[in-house]
């Protein structure tokens, strides 16, 4: 009973609370779009951009970076992202493209996170070209609907093929490079393995 109060106590941080405020806004973000309430929509995804900066601010600066908070905010990031591109998609059907590279980029990565945790490995901490990405992201969508939004005016193709082409590119670089520090802590923990198995004094 006391390790599970002190889990729950050490789980209970800012930063941890700041990414479940970002699962939350997921719905209010798609609720407001469908509904065509753009200018809400836009200041919700504002200010869970915002919110997503300072998570990973509040964990080092407090020392609050917590297992629970490695799986949350990767988890709250993905689930932005894939909730972003689809309404942007209904209108703007050129960035389905774009949307399909990326939602199968953040699927691998919970693949990777998913064979760490049955391996029990800890997930690594988000990373600042993880960061760059979410970031370039934000930014995209955001240009798009505020010419959109007010100013009236459609992003032309050109565009959006340049911000989408620019976001994925450093997408697939983090995920690389991800990819790399996934591969180097899975050969960290079967080198250990096979220390544990070897006989005292060898």
């Amino acid at each position: 009973m006391e390790n599970l109060t002190g889990s729950i106590k050490r789980n209970l941080t800012l930063a941890n609370f700041l990414s479940s405020i970002r699962l939350a806004l997921i719905v209010v973000f798609v609720v407001l779009f469908k509904k065509e309430h753009y200018i809400g929509a836009f200041v919700t995804l504002v200010f869970s951009a915002i919110s997503d900066l300072l998570d990973g601010i509040a964990a080092r600066a407090l020392h609050q970076v917590t297992e629970l908070g490695k799986i949350l905010d990767p988890i709250a990031d993905k689930l932005t992202l894939i909730a972003v591109l689809v309404c942007i998609c209904t209108m703007f059907p050129i960035v389905a493209y774009f949307a399909v590279v990326l939602i199968i980029k953040d699927l691998l990565m919970l693949i990777g996170g998913g064979v760490l945790l049955k391996k029990k490995i800890a997930p690594p901490a988000a990373k600042w070209y993880g960061k760059l990405g979410t970031t370039i992201f934000y930014s995209s969508v955001l240009i798009i609907v505020v010419l959109k939004v007010f100013y009236q005016h459609v992003a032309s193709d050109m565009l959006i093929i340049t911000l989408f082409s620019l976001t994925t590119a450093v997408m697939l670089f983090a995920v690389i490079r991800y990819f790399m520090t996934f591969r180097l802590l899975l050969k960290e923990n079967n080198q250990k393995i096979i220390n544990k198995k070897k006989p005292k004094g060898e």
